[in-house]
């Protein structure tokens, strides 16, 4: 091939195992296979109104670290078990970090925060921590930012996020009409629905698109579409959109668009005015709906984690706390189990 016309700005090619190598290396146990399977099916129940009980997403932002991370699924899996009559729990296992411009891009593509890009260690060591948390039985989502990433774990995922930045683009919203989990589709950056409305009708279609099978191989994947598609509030640059009215106009949205009102609402980003400690003040007012008898609202997200706040990658692990996010800031551990208990 032509060195002068092509490739011009591509540093290197790196082999990498494929999805089918990775799981033959990290195998998914019993244990494992039937909370995922469960999970999927109590969502779906939830989604249908065949369960009443509401979905609860929540854990880090993001997840940098393995140990912490265990830790905090051993005490939300407690939880879990606390309110399972009320809560289908499921916690955020979120391994890639859409960036504005620049800036650490996840635990799968740098899982050392030092810029190596491990990306061939990052998606083994993500995947075993997704077998470890779900042999507890405790769910796993995650946001879809990858179109390939999500192969080497989406066996391990219950229920999964298509975020504000990428709930327009076709490759995510052929993507989403094949994978295997209920998937919900955030409102866009300007708050508007029809982002989210629009891409929950396109993943119900049958699509047919180039992409990659377990053995690594490029294909043409035809998927069957996804029934289970529904909006995730974030609010947006004109400010929050949990309330009532903005939870009656988005199923009023749905409705004329052919599309079951289906809600979650994300207590954090836009809704939280961006500030970690206003989410328990959504929470309450969401969960105040519910009481009062809303329909739509099938669940709330929360970013939390053992302690609150966050901080920078810095200097590494020697100057980092433990248990506290690297990317957005979260409410501690005491205050999610004070809330959920409460709710």
């Amino acid at each position: 091939m032509n060195s002068k016309i092509n490739n011009l700005r591509v540093s290197s090619f790196g082999e990498i195992a494929s999805p089918a190598e990775v799981m033959k290396q990290a195998k998914i146990t019993k244990r494992a296979a039937a909370t995922v399977l469960k999970a999927r099916e109590d969502i779906q129940n939830i989604l249908d109104g065949k369960d009443s009980r509401k979905i609860i997403i929540v854990g880090p932002c993001s997840i940098h670290d393995s140990k912490a991370a265990l830790e905090y699924a051993e005490k939300l899996n407690a939880l879990r078990k606390k309110v399972e009559k009320k809560f289908v729990i499921v916690m955020r296992a979120y391994f890639e970090k859409p960036r504005t411009t620049v800036g650490w891009k996840g635990f799968i593509y740098d899982p050392y925060l030092d810029d190596s890009y491990s990306l061939k260690e990052g998606v083994v060591l993500a995947r075993k921590l997704l077998i470890e948390i779900n042999d507890m039985g405790l769910p796993t989502g995650t946001e879809v930012l990858g179109p390939i990433v999500i192969q080497y774990y989406s066996d391990l995922i219950c229920w999964s996020a298509i975020g504000a930045r990428t709930a327009e683009s076709q490759t995510h919203r052929e993507l989403a009409s094949g994978l295997s989990m209920p998937v919900g589709f955030k409102n866009g950056t300007e708050g508007n629905v029809d982002v989210a409305v629009n891409a929950i009708l396109s993943a119900e279609a049958k699509h047919s698109f180039l992409g990659m099978d377990d053995e690594g191989k490029v294909s043409v994947v035809g998927t069957t579409g996804n029934p289970y598609g529904h909006i995730i509030l974030r609010g947006g640059n004109a400010g929050p959109n949990y309330s009532a009215d903005d939870v009656a106009r988005a199923a009023n949205f749905c409705k004329k668009a052919g599309v079951k009102p289906r809600i979650i609402i994300d207590c954090s980003h836009a809704n939280s005015e961006k500030d970690y400690r206003n989410q328990a003040k959504v929470w309450d007012k969401v969960m105040a709906q519910i009481v009062a008898g809303s329909h739509n609202i099938m669940g709330l997200m929360l970013e939390s984690n053992l302690s609150e706040g966050n901080q920078k990658i810095g200097g590494g692990w020697g100057e980092m706390k433990y248990g506290v996010s690297i990317t957005d800031s979260c409410i501690s551990w005491a205050d999610t189990k004070k809330i959920i208990m409460e709710a």
